[in-house]
């Protein structure tokens, strides 16, 4: 079974900054695409971030130059680097993964965690 655990949500004022991580845990063999997505109430969830095992990169257009995905291989973790935010980042952040396990590759979400800015 796989977890991924999310941390780093939190309120902040527009202007600043909040640093995002999701651990992956359990019987993992190897890990693909590590993905950032955010959802408001009443809408889709939308791709924020993404990046590759190899460290490509892509962002939304509206968060291109301000928020910025990495990951750390030997941790299984993906930190998502928010700055210059603005209130209409406020939303729930999830992590997801694609990856290898004992039954084969499969697709995995965080629990979320809230990210609010204030104006």
């Amino acid at each position: 079974q796989v977890q991924l655990v999310e941390s780093g949500g939190g309120l902040v004022q527009a202007g600043g900054s909040l640093r995002l991580s999701c651990a992956a845990s359990g019987s993992i063999f190897s890990i693909n695409a590590m993905d950032w997505y955010r959802q408001v109430p009443g809408k889709q969830r939308e791709l924020v971030a993404t990046i590759t095992r190899g460290g490509n990169t892509n962002y939304e257009d509206s968060v291109k130059g301000r928020l910025t995905i990495s990951r750390d291989n030997a941790k299984n973790t993906v930190y998502l680097q928010m700055n210059s935010l603005k209130p209409e980042d406020t939303a729930v952040y999830f992590c997801a993964i694609s990856a290898l396990t004992t039954t084969g590759w499969g697709r995995y979400w965080g629990q979320g965690t809230q990210v609010t800015v204030s104006s």
